[in-house]
């Protein structure tokens, strides 16, 4: 006979860390209060593993393989939404400084924005530049701004100021191998 309660078990965590990344930048981005979101993550999440130590006191499924499948998903879920509401917080606090993109249709985003903290930019939706990027770096957003010039740098660090390519080998000298 098959097992497939790992089977199951991965899919669930494979399907909790792909909903930990999106759904809390998502989730963030469009509340307007921050707390709701993160009660009931917390909630579920408490929920759900109460579940999972009830499930064979429950005495509803006489299978083993049923019973340690549903308890393991259950878990892992469980596990998983009460930490994306701890990163529900933080992604607020990444928001703040710079490291994740401010959405201005969110009154709650357009009041960092209206005090200075904060940037529109996303940082991962950008091509590679050569050269470490930050929040005051311009990202350019069509793939031929970023076309490497003759000089091994790119038409963007030109334009922008930046030393080419030759000046910032020093920098990456050490992270070569």
């Amino acid at each position: 006979m098959l097992q497939f309660a790992g089977f199951w078990m991965g899919l669930a965590t494979f399907v909790g860390i792909w909903w930990g990344h999106v759904g809390v930048r998502w989730l963030e981005a469009h509340s307007r209060n921050i707390w709701p979101p993160i009660i009931v993550l917390a909630v579920a999440g408490i929920l759900l593993n109460v579940f999972s130590v009830m499930v064979p006191a429950l005495g509803i499924w006489s299978n083993p393989d049923v019973i340690l499948t549903l308890s393991g998903v259950a878990s892992i879920i469980g596990i998983t939404l009460m930490w994306d509401a701890f990163e529900m917080y933080r992604q607020q606090n990444r928001v703040k400084k710079g490291h994740a993109p401010v959405n201005p249709n969110n009154p709650r985003h357009a009041a960092y924005l209206a005090a200075g903290i904060g940037t529109t930019e996303d940082l991962l939706d950008r091509e590679p530049q050569g050269f470490p990027v930050t929040h005051s770096t311009p990202v350019p957003r069509h793939p031929a701004a970023a076309v490497p010039a003759t000089n091994g740098s790119s038409v963007t660090a030109q334009r922008n100021g930046h030393a080419p390519q030759e000046a910032h080998e020093e920098e990456y000298a050490e992270v070569r191998v």
